[in-house]
């Protein structure tokens, strides 16, 4: 039995709702990219979204012309509005990354993905710093000074990677950082600007970036870097298999930064993992099952621990970096599929989002919150073997004595596994249709939502004692509410039917 005290160890941080990723920004034009955002902040309601490609093609704002024998730049932001725009409205705030570069501005014609977003140096500096400042200049004109600093701002995606950065040249990075830095900061010295959103196993990165910023002395507000737990892909048509590392592998991923620049001159700057997961291939099924928000879940509750926000990438299937989807279950990074069907990770963020404000206690397994009102939440998982030489346990039992006021709680409980709230399965069962009819959508939609019970129980000085036996891959909320009985007196459910009851 875990004994969970009645006295709070502090504030619960939300550091893990900061922020969530996205595929490009351009996406955000399309109603059901719009639909599933407002779905996710009615049931999440995170910060910041940050995803790819502000200045590739598909925004045009960067518009290069001719005219009467010479060159200009037209800077047009039509898309620009429209995205931040529909991004606001559904109660979500940017985090800019300035990336990728405009084709009429590059050096090369280097691209990655699918949409082809170009990943070369800008030809011309000064056209790259005036593009900069033309699109933070028009959205402080726009959305206000006040709104736009709170907007964090990164410079580039990757830049260690070469499919992200020409030669992965990291002086030229270097370079690029200092130029868009200094150019932020020029247009208000309080917008907040940093880097270098390195990949994983790049640490080596923030150490130059570190040495760079002591010999430069470029603006840095925050460093970035990204997060993932997969091995080498192992490709198949239109998929991709990977081991897995432990989960804490994800842990130590998020504590590097600081770890690394304990000693630097970016020691205590904030810290933003502005993408993890555990695969970094958008086609990997393991995004799409309950297994995913076990193994997660002990990330997501304790990764406060070493960073101020980690980003989970992404939001929606909608996403077209890999190109246009082939099934409809297709591993797709995001919470939810096209369509807005939720995903068991979905449900793991939501249930965290009914989390209380107070931390009473945290284990391998198991989170327990106060809300300010007396209601406990207590968020459990069964354990993960992500080397896959097990399938994991059939049942997994947590026992907790969880402090609770008055006589009697009130227990919900809402639940998924591999069966349940599991969407997934009910797909694979259903044959694997790669595009849904109306009728199987409407079966998908029913088996996403979660497993509810309820129940009341005793409270004994003070004391509730709670007995859960978790199935495999299970993530599952138990919200425990002090019961106050306003039962009538003469109510007796004996007499339902009329009858008397008998002495």
């Amino acid at each position: 039995m875990i004994h969970v005290p009645a006295e709070p160890q502090g504030a619960f941080p939300d550091a893990w709702r900061y922020c969530v990723g996205t595929g490009r920004l351009d996406l955000a034009l399309r109603h059901d990219y719009q639909e599933s955002l407002r779905l996710l902040q009615r049931d999440i309601g995170f910060r910041y979204l940050r995803g790819h490609g502000l200045f590739s093609d598909g925004m045009g704002i960067h518009r290069p012309y001719e005219w009467q024998g010479a060159r200009h730049v037209h800077h047009s932001f039509t898309y620009a509005d429209q995205v931040i725009d529909a991004l606001l409205d559904a109660g979500i705030r940017p985090f800019l990354e300035l990336g990728f570069m405009p084709s009429g501005l590059a050096s090369g014609d280097l691209t990655v993905f699918w949409w082809r977003g170009n990943v070369t140096p800008p030809a011309d500096s000064k056209e790259w710093a005036a593009l900069v400042r033309a699109t933070l200049t028009h959205l402080i004109d726009r959305y206000g000074v006040d709104e736009v600093r709170t907007w964090p701002i990164e410079v580039w995606n990757e830049p260690n990677l070469p499919m992200f950065w020409l030669d992965t040249d990291e002086a030229a990075y270097h370079r690029l950082y200092e130029i868009t830095a200094h150019t932020v900061k020029e247009v208000d010295a309080g917008l907040q600007v940093g880097g270098p959103a390195i990949s994983p196993g790049a640490d080596e990165w923030l150490t130059g970036f570190a040495e760079f910023a002591e010999r430069r002395k470029p603006p840095v507000d925050f460093v970035s870097r990204h997060a993932y737990a997969s091995g080498p892909a192992q490709h198949v048509p239109f998929g991709s298999h990977q081991t897995l590392a432990p989960a804490g592998d994800l842990l130590d991923q998020f504590a590097a930064p600081r770890r690394v620049l304990k000693d630097t001159s970016l020691a205590g700057l904030p810290v933003h993992i502005t993408e993890f997961n555990s695969s970094y291939c958008p086609d990997n099924l393991i995004h799409d099952t309950a297994l995913n928000a076990a193994y997660l879940a002990p990330v997501v509750t304790g990764g406060h621990a070493h960073a101020d926000s980690f980003s989970y990438w992404t939001f929606s299937d909608v996403f077209e970096e890999a190109g246009v989807p082939t099934a409809f279950f297709h591993g797709g990074f995001g919470l939810l599929t096209h369509r807005q069907v939720r995903k068991p990770t979905y449900h793991l963020y939501a249930f965290l989002a009914r989390s209380g404000e107070e931390l009473l206690a945290r284990g391998d397994d198991h989170l327990v919150t106060r809300h300010r009102d007396g209601r406990v939440a207590v968020l459990a998982w069964a354990p993960v073997d992500a080397s896959g030489e097990t399938p994991g346990p059939d049942g997994h039992t947590l026992r907790l004595s969880v402090p609770v006021a008055g006589a009697e709680a009130f227990v919900r409980r809402s639940s998924v596994d591999e069966e349940r709230g599991n969407a997934y399965t009910a797909w694979r069962h259903m044959g694997s249709p790669r595009s849904p009819r109306p009728a199987q959508l409407d079966m998908l939609y029913d088996a996403a939502e979660p497993a509810r019970s309820h129940a009341r129980v005793p409270v004994t000085g003070g004391r509730a004692e709670l007995t859960l036996t978790l199935a495999r891959h299970e993530v599952t909320l138990v919200e425990l509410t002090p019961v106050e009985d306003e039962t009538p007196p003469w109510w007796d459910e004996r007499r339902l039917l009329g009858g008397n009851p008998a002495p």
